[in-house]
């Protein structure tokens, strides 16, 4: 396959546009080592920016490239592709039920109430699946970066993928909050522009059947006994979405909590109205004659490289010119979306583990420059992750799964249940991963431990067994949290045996309020004499 030498002028100056708004926007921070400035651009984000960066957190390259792979793969279509609307639902949802709380009580971190309330190393613990999520986020908007430049310039997938996040790591390296969201304003800008140009052109060339006439190819199937599943993995994306540390980050960064949960709704709807191209560009793939546009099919079959479906129908359904905007803008909306991954995993890492648990004493200076190697590190796991998974909608979803399972239950029950505390905390965390791993998982290679009901040797686990698995974690959080404050409270254990030290304070409060009772019996007695 020839280079597409329009597609590469359309990276480059992309590129150079976000490197240059990023560094515009770095200003801002004025070279501040203020964590704060930092992680949350000292709280001074508007709506509007707000609202577009918050879109841009879901609309990157992974939810471009990821829905658009899966109206496109044959056996999964439109039916299967629950992004788009799942996602915008958590939206919605986080700004009800979390963004005011969160957002009054100033945090820093997703993390912060569970180490106020559980302590810092069980706060250490949690931050394992945040990472984990945003450690697959990150591989998939590599892997969309990787598979649009391979396209683009006929350069093997793997050195296009590691070349990739080296720009994305360096870029992020360099930049705070400040400049993730004043270059997230562009890279929407440039997602809407470059795709929703590339459609009509795409659906008018002589290559593309109707896509109305085609709805067979596209549309997909739901079998009545994968109801389940289709409704385990709807639910993983709704809930999932919303405990993300990227999330939070813009929710705590709004300068009022009104605001915060403004922006959420907002891109709730931004999310539908950014996925109806990628949908597009999917049904037009599966509606094309690979042989007649000059794809060389022994070297690079879209069915069997259904991730490149997108980068694919840009470079030989559309004409050079547009070639140029559509491709290039969509190299650079992933570059811009790689970033806010990285920077909330280095955040937390830095505030959360570093500082909290390893060295309390640490300076604002010292905090910054390990949010700077995390970014490093994670961003060369995320890369490795990238590279053996091939799937970009796997990885889309795999990376709100465990997020779901483990997350989900335990910030529910630390913002709305008082009584909740370490011990309840611990237990539905190894519970709730225990029964996730052990209905295994095809994309990490993980084999079933536990069949759960309808399971099937050809599909697997039929039964919404994640929604299982999160709903037990979260009875059992309560259950146990609940039990044991009534417990300790009421003597039936003694204090010795509160290992976590949730109790402590309770014998502090009863000698107070026994000293208080005695002070004014004796007040009554004088009184009396």
């Amino acid at each position: 396959m020839a280079v597409n030498w329009a597609g590469v002028a359309g990276i480059i100056v992309f590129y150079l546009l976000i490197l240059g708004v990023g560094l515009w926007a770095a200003r801002k921070s004025k070279g501040s080592t203020d964590p704060e400035e930092t992680m949350l651009a000292g709280r001074n984000i508007g709506v509007f920016v707000g609202i577009f960066t918050m879109t841009a957190t879901w609309v990157g390259g992974g939810f471009i490239n990821g829905t658009a792979d899966s109206v496109f793969s044959p056996g999964s279509g439109l039916i299967w592709t629950q992004a788009p609307w799942g996602y915008a639902v958590s939206l919605i949802l986080g700004g009800l039920l979390f963004a005011k709380s969160m957002r009054e009580q100033g945090y820093f971190t997703m993390l912060d109430p569970f180490q106020l309330k559980y302590g810092s190393r069980m706060g250490g613990l949690l931050f394992l699946p945040a990472l984990t999520g945003e450690l697959f986020w990150s591989a998939a908007i590599l892997n969309a970066l990787g598979s649009t430049v391979s396209v683009v310039l006929d350069l093997d997938r793997t050195l296009s993928v590691i070349v990739s996040a080296c720009i994305a790591v360096v870029y992020t390296f360099f930049g705070g909050l400040y400049s993730v969201a004043y270059t997230d304003v562009v890279q929407l800008f440039c997602i809407f522009v470059g795709l929703w140009i590339t459609v009509p052109f795409a659906m008018t060339n002589e290559a593309v059947e109707p896509i109305m006439n085609t709805t067979d190819r596209w549309v997909g199937t739901l079998e009545p006994k994968l109801a389940g599943d289709w409704v385990d993995h709807g639910l993983l994306l709704i809930f999932g979405g919303i405990p993300w540390q990227a999330y939070f980050q813009r929710v705590l960064s709004s300068k009022t909590a009104k605001g915060a949960q403004i922006l959420s709704f907002t891109a709730g709807v931004g999310c539908i109205i950014m996925s109806i191209p990628s949908v597009l560009i999917g049904a037009v793939g599966a509606s094309t004659d690979w042989n007649a546009t000059g794809l060389n099919m022994e070297t690079m079959n879209p069915y069997d490289q259904s991730s490149l479906v997108l980068p694919l129908v840009m470079q030989f359904l559309t004409p050079p010119v547009v070639s140029f905007i559509g491709l290039g803008a969509v190299a650079a909306a992933v570059m811009s979306s790689a970033d806010s991954s990285l920077l909330s995993a280095s955040s937390m890492f830095s505030r959360n583990v570093y500082k909290l648990i390893f060295r309390p004493k640490a300076s604002e200076n010292e905090l910054v420059w390990v949010m700077r190697g995390g970014i490093v590190v994670f961003g060369a796991i995320a890369t490795t992750l990238g590279l053996l998974i091939t799937s970009i909608y796997d990885l889309f979803v795999l990376c709100s799964d465990f997020v779901y399972v483990v997350l989900f239950p335990q910030l529910f029950c630390v913002v709305y249940f008082a009584k909740s505390n370490t011990y309840g905390s611990l237990l539905g965390y190894i519970i709730g991963l225990f029964l996730r791993l052990g209905g295994g998982d095809t994309t990490l290679m993980i084999p079933p431990l536990i069949k759960y009901p309808f399971f099937d040797e050809t599909y697997g686990q039929l039964f919404p067994f994640r929604t299982l698995a999160m709903l037990v974690s979260f009875v059992t959080i309560l259950i146990v949290s609940y039990s044991l404050d009534y417990l300790f409270r009421n003597n039936k254990i003694p204090m010795k045996c509160d290992f976590f030290k949730c109790f402590t304070d309770v014998e502090e409060e009863k000698l107070a309020h026994q000293d208080e009772k005695e002070s004014l019996h004796m007040e009554k007695v004088c009184k009396d004499l």
